[in-house]
């Protein structure tokens, strides 16, 4: 009799083990399930979009269907503004964040506007002029990018210092979608398209790791879309030009995105340069 109630006893405490294990394995399970997702989640998701799309654009230039390509990187860049965008509207911003984007960047906008370049106009070249041409946009962007993320440790501008690498895709991306069905009209040069194309591509390059100052999209806050309305309507003004005219409207937007940052600066700089011959003259 009193063993047989030691064993009931010893039952019940394994019953009761099994019982809490369960009763604790499921408060686990359910604290995990009910953990709330990460801000930086959300502008990730669109940054590994971007990235997405980069690879898609890569694979259809490899089997030939260079204008999906075209548009997939124009996809690319639709989701590398959503990621900003997210970023600062969930206030998700860090540093995990920053150098996935950089990643998605140069394949996106580096590799893919340069296979999409070289396919079409440089694959039957010969030597190792024209592909390291097309190789500029990737090894610049990645330069760009590189130096943007040290400089966002230290400080964060009003604006971009150098050309940022989507803008210069898109600029690729704009031109051959505008003239890939029309490249007969740069026939009257000798050596055909190419001489329109290697000067833009290596400008561009360039501009990329210059310190030219570009603008930033305004950010939409109360305090600060009164300081900056007149770059609140301007970026309007570009997307509306962007929707209505598509690829035109791409080669017209950073055309004068381009222009008009280079301007800006030539004019900073000679009114600095004046005010250095005044104060000079006024020392004398």
């Amino acid at each position: 009799m009193i063993k047989h109630n030691v064993n009931r006893v010893k039952r019940e405490q394994r019953k009761y083990r099994r019982k809490e294990i369960r009763r604790i394995a499921n408060e686990r399970i359910k604290k995990r399930l009910t953990k709330p997702i990460p801000r930086s989640v959300v502008p990730s998701f669109f940054t590994l979009m971007n990235l997405l799309s980069g690879f898609m654009a890569i694979i259809q230039v490899y089997q030939g269907y260079l204008v999906y390509a075209a548009w997939l990187i124009v996809l690319a860049a639709f989701f590398d503004v959503l990621d900003g965008f997210m970023a600062r509207l969930t206030n998700g911003s860090s540093e995990f964040g920053m150098e996935l984007d950089s990643l998605s960047d140069v394949v996106s906008f580096g590799i893919a506007p340069g296979f999409l370049i070289y396919a079409w106009l440089f694959a039957d070249s010969t030597g190792l002029g024209l592909p390291l041409v097309a190789a500029l946009p990737a090894l610049c962007g990645a330069v760009r990018l590189a130096r943007f993320n040290v400089e966002a440790r230290e400080d964060s501008p009003g604006f971009f210092r150098g050309l940022p690498i989507p803008a210069q895709a898109m600029m690729l991306v704009s031109f051959f979608l505008t003239f890939y069905e029309r490249i007969e009209m740069f026939d009257v040069f000798k050596q055909g398209i190419n001489v329109v194309i290697i000067p833009v591509i290596v400008i561009l390059s360039i501009l990329m790791v210059s310190t030219v100052p570009f603008d930033k999209i305004p950010r939409f806050k109360k305090g600060e879309m009164r300081a900056q309305r007149g770059k609140i309507f301007l970026f309007i003004g570009y997307g509306l030009t962007i929707i209505f005219l598509q690829e035109y409207g791409l080669m017209i937007v950073f055309t004068v995105f381009i222009i008009r940052a280079i301007f800006m600066s030539g004019l900073r700089f000679w009114r600095e340069v004046m005010s250095d011959v005044e104060s000079s003259s006024g020392q004398v």
